[in-house]
């Protein structure tokens, strides 16, 4: 079954879905800061586009471009801003 997430008035729009990998989604995010918590561990990819992101603990914004990763823990709030239009897929475990 296919969910689909949108938040933030529609600036971050995602489709999500189970199979033997566990629960992943792929979603879209218009310009915009953003703020999102975690329930789970999240893993990251940015598909298209770039974003930059301020991890739990830092101080300091790290851009991360296509095919970057990044990483955060469960129970977690972190920051995003995209400059334009971006892509990503984020992986639950």
């Amino acid at each position: 079954m296919i969910k689909v997430n949108e938040y933030y008035d529609g600036g971050v729009k995602s489709l999500g879905f189970e199979n033997a990998d566990g629960t992943t989604t792929v979603g879209v995010m218009d310009t915009g800061e953003f703020e999102f918590g975690t329930s789970t561990d999240e893993y990251m990819t940015v598909t298209s586009g770039e974003m930059e992101v301020m991890l739990p603990g830092e101080t300091n914004w790290k851009t991360y471009k296509a095919f970057d990763n990044f990483f955060v823990g469960k129970d977690q709030k972190f920051k995003v801003k995209a400059t334009e239009p971006a892509a990503y897929k984020c992986v639950y475990k």
